[in-house]
């Protein structure tokens, strides 16, 4: 199930986005306008909803969080961007890097508690 939205994911939510694979979810943040999309088997599918949405290419990076460990990785091939000065699957930014890692804490905040 893929659930996109401004506003923290519940804990019932994010039950229904771990389906997909247990206890990994993959997300696509927009870092500009604070949406995430969450759940998809691919990244790609993630970044086509906020796209067609309105939000803009360099604004969109993907990456997952496990659910079990709480770590947040920043990996995805949406990532690969020779325009945006990412060479790599990694967010190689620092700064936006770290843009993608507090808001993915923000949408998954029910974790942590």
């Amino acid at each position: 199930m893929i659930i996109t939205k401004t506003t923290p994911y519940s804990k019932e939510e994010i039950e229904k986005l771990k389906e997909q694979f247990e206890t990994y979810i993959k997300t696509v943040i927009d870092i500009k306008k604070k949406i995430c999309s969450a759940g998809a088997n691919r990244h790609f599918e993630l970044e086509k909803i906020l796209l067609e949405n309105g939000s803009s290419q360099s604004d969109l990076w993907g990456g997952g969080i496990d659910i079990g460990t709480q770590m947040i990785d920043c990996n995805s091939f949406i990532n690969i961007r020779a325009q945006d000065k990412n060479t790599s699957n990694e967010i190689l930014n620092d700064h936006i890097r770290k843009k993608f890692e507090k808001l993915t804490e923000k949408f998954f905040k029910t974790i942590y508690e």
